[in-house]
C-alpha cells in the first residue's frame, strides 16, 4: 500500500483529500502540527506528499525545500493561486507537479497514480531517524538541528544512532563498547569517554545541550 501525506491546513479539505484516497487504497495521514512538518515525514516515511502552499508558520514551499534534504519522494503541490509564478516556484523548489484548487478528485488520483508509477524505485530515498528535531542520516553520518548540519566521526554516528535506537532507556558503557567493537576494531572505555564527550560538545555547539545524559553506574540515555 502506497503512502500519502497530506500537507493541507484547510480541515475540511484535508478530510476530503483523506477519504478519496483511501477509497482508493491508500494510507493516508494528515499533519496536525505544522511546526513539525519533517518530524510527521519521518515517522510516516510516506511514497508522496501533497503540499498546500499557504499553510501557518512556514509555506509549502520552506517545507518542500527540508523534504529534499531528506528524500527524493515526489511532492505534488496544491494551491488556489494556480498563476504561472507559482507553478514556476513550485517545480524549481522541487515539487513533481501542481494541482490548483478546488481539486478535482479524479484529476487527482490520476496524476498522483501516474506519479507512483513512475516514481518507485525509491533508491533516491535517505534513511534517517529522528527525535525532538534532530535528524540523523543514516547514509552519511550526518546530523541535521534547526538547519545546522553537523558532520559526526564513524565512532561519534555510531554512538549516537545506537542511543536512539533506544531513546528512553539506558544504553549501557558495556553495549555501546560492544557496538562499536563489532562494527570496527576494540574500543577501550576511555576512547569511549573521549568519544561521548566530544560527541555532547558538538550537540551543544547547535544548541543541544544535556540531549544525552549521563546516568552514573548505568550509562547513557537520550531521553
Amino acid at each position: 500500500m502506497y503512502r500519502i501525506l497530506v500537507v493541507e491546513d484547510d480541515f475540511s479539505m484535508a478530510q476530503v483529500l483523506q477519504q478519496e484516497l483511501t477509497r482508493w487504497g491508500y494510507g493516508v495521514r494528515l499533519v496536525e502540527d505544522f511546526q513539525a512538518v519533517i518530524p510527521s515525514f519521518v515517522d510516516y516515511d510516506p511514497h508522496l506528499v501533497l503540499l498546500d502552499i499557504m499553510l501557518p508558520f512556514y509555506n509549502g514551499y520552506h517545507w518542500c525545500s527540508e523534504i529534499r534534504k531528506l528524500s527524493n519522494v515526489p511532492v505534488v503541490f496544491l494551491s488556489s493561486a494556480s498563476d504561472n509564478m507559482n507553478i514556476v516556484m513550485a517545480m524549481n523548489m522541487g515539487g513533481d507537479d501542481f494541482l490548483p484548487k478546488p481539486v478535482d478528485l479524479a484529476v487527482l488520483t490520476a496524476k498522483l497514480q501516474a506519479i507512483l508509477r513512475r516514481s518507485y524505485d525509491l533508491s533516491g530515498q535517505v534513511p534517517v531517524m529522528e527525535h525532538r528535531g534532530v535528524v540523523l542520516n543514516l547514509n552519511d553520518a550526518s546530523l541535521r538541528y534547526q538547519d545546522q548540519r553537523l558532520e559526526l566521526s564513524k565512532n561519534e554516528f555510531r554512538i549516537l544512532q545506537t542511543l536512539l535506537e533506544h531513546k528512553g532507556k539506558v544504553v549501557s558503557r558495556d553495549t555501546l563498547m560492544t557496538k562499536l567493537w563489532q562494527m570496527d576494531c576494540y574500543v577501550e572505555e576511555n576512547t569511549l569517554t573521549v568519544n561521548v564527550a566530544r560527541l555532547r560538545k558538538k550537540l551543544e555547539g547547535v544548541g543541544l545541550r544535556d540531549f544525552i545524559r549521563t546516568r552514573v553506574g548505568a550509562g547513557y540515555i537520550v531521553e
